[in-house]
């Protein structure tokens, strides 16, 4: 194989012998096509500062983190950055509940929930807290970041408000300290526990 071939953002881009093998997803898109919206922090897979959607062929979608992605790996692949997300109703939730700070991670957390939307348009409230655990942010904190996606999930009721994080959770099956393994989508441990314990 000469070239590989795959879209970004619906454009068609190919590389070959011009691009070194070992050029990340994450340095094209900054470096060659000048597309700075993903961002990079520990080029080690652990931040998602870098996440991008990735639809293959055969209908699958799922965020990746560029920087562990090299560009030479995406032959094929159908590639969204936040440049060519469409859908501003993500950013305008998120901004509209304050889930964003200095911004840095937020182009990253709208291509994580948009990823997970593509691959199951039904999601679950938990589905959601679940799937963002990979996404680090540094100063805004996590409530408002969920608090705005959960309301893209199937079972969000109309006004989501998530407890203080001082609040002990615990299960209400077990009465012990909510872990959040083993629970059904319809089950949410959160109990504020009166003054006087």
């Amino acid at each position: 194989m000469d070239m590989i071939k795959f879209k970004i953002n619906g454009l068609h881009f190919s590389v070959g012998c011009e691009v070194s093998s070992d050029v990340t997803l994450l340095d094209y898109l900054r470096n060659y096509l000048q597309l700075r919206g993903t961002k990079y922090m520990c080029r080690e897979g652990g931040c998602g500062a870098c996440i991008v959607s990735v639809h293959q062929p055969a209908g699958t979608s799922y965020a990746v983190n560029s920087c562990l992605m090299l560009v030479t790996s995406c032959h094929g692949l159908e590639i969204t950055t936040i440049e060519g997300l469409g859908n501003r109703l993500l950013q305008k939730t998120l901004a509209d509940e304050n889930g964003t700070q200095c911004g840095y991670c937020t182009p990253a957390w709208v291509m994580s929930m948009y990823s997970l939307l593509q691959g199951n348009p039904n999601i679950s409230m938990l589905n959601v807290e679940k799937s963002l655990s990979s996404n680090i942010c540094r100063c805004t904190g996590y409530r408002p970041i969920l608090q705005a996606f959960k309301k893209f999930a199937s079972d969000a009721p109309r006004q989501i408000t998530l407890p203080d994080i001082e609040n002990l959770k615990l299960c209400n099956k077990t009465e012990e300290t909510c872990d959040k393994s083993n629970c059904e989508d319809s089950e949410w441990c959160f109990v504020d526990l009166p003054a006087d314990k």
